[in-house]
């Protein structure tokens, strides 16, 4: 069965010790968990004046490894920025990401709605994290403020052919989205299920019957979570095996990703 996991990072962290994230440990690692197809980003990137600078390291590694696909990433600020969003699709990447916080920029400002209109036009869909760690295990000077639900509304109601894939998100914050938007802006928007709690809690498991199966998708956050956590949430799930389907793979293909 296909597996595709949408939250994956190489690299190094500053907040925390986890060794030098290689290409060949997470490969190692999401073979392990059977993924067949994994989406990376480059977490030391993240933290760069320019964090387009790990592109290019991105693409190598999809190239060497064919179970890896490049999130790209992309900085609205920095000049030359379109023509990192125009790369990233010549090199067929499934999506690029934008963490606006991260990057210093206002996160519903001039510069991410203007990424979002060239995104759609580039039929591209934009990856944003919430959170990387709970506020409770942060670093004292991790001071980025979370994604707020409301940037998410602001911005998928300014950009109506733009498409998201929000990683990191918790039931309250992926209702408060949901619930209000339209029907037609809820469907230009992915929730992957990494922090999404499942039993005893079983968040995931309401969710899926509230929003409907068809607005989640598979991710780890792999290294920074554990792979065995996201596929335990849905093992316990007890889904068939189309909905199983859906949940790890299908649901890509119906939000209209290559």
């Amino acid at each position: 069965m296909t597996q595709i996991d949408v939250n994956t990072f190489v690299g190094t962290y500053p907040y925390r010790d986890i060794g030098a994230w290689t290409a060949e440990a997470l490969v190692r690692v999401c073979i392990d968990a059977g993924t067949t197809s994994a989406w990376v980003s480059h977490l030391s990137a993240a933290y760069w004046s320019d964090p387009a600078g790990g592109n290019a390291a991105l693409f190598g590694l999809a190239a060497a490894h064919g179970i890896l696909r490049p999130v790209a990433a992309v900085h609205p600020g920095r000049p030359g920025w379109e023509a990192v969003l125009a790369e990233a699709r010549a090199r067929r990447a499934p999506a690029i990401r934008c963490d606006a916080s991260w990057y210093g920029l206002e996160p519903a400002g001039s510069e991410m709605r203007s990424l979002l209109e060239a995104s759609a036009d580039h039929d591209i869909p934009v990856m944003m994290c919430v959170r990387l760690e709970d506020l409770r295990q942060r670093h004292p000077n991790d001071v980025t403020p979370d994604l707020q639900p409301a940037t998410i509304r602001q911005l998928i109601r300014h950009a109506p052919r733009a498409r998201l894939i929000v990683t990191h998100a918790d039931r309250e914050f992926i209702e408060q989205v949901h619930f209000g938007s339209t029907p037609e802006e809820a469907s230009r928007i992915l929730w992957d299920i990494s922090c999404i709690w499942g039993p005893p809690e079983d968040h995931l498991e309401l969710l899926l019957g509230t929003v409907g199966i068809e607005r989640f998708i598979y991710g780890t956050g792999i290294p920074l979570r554990l792979a065995e956590t996201t596929a335990a949430k849905i093992d316990l799930l007890g889904l068939d095996a189309h909905a199983r389907r859906r949940l790890l793979s299908e649901n890509l293909t119906g939000f209209g990703v290559e």
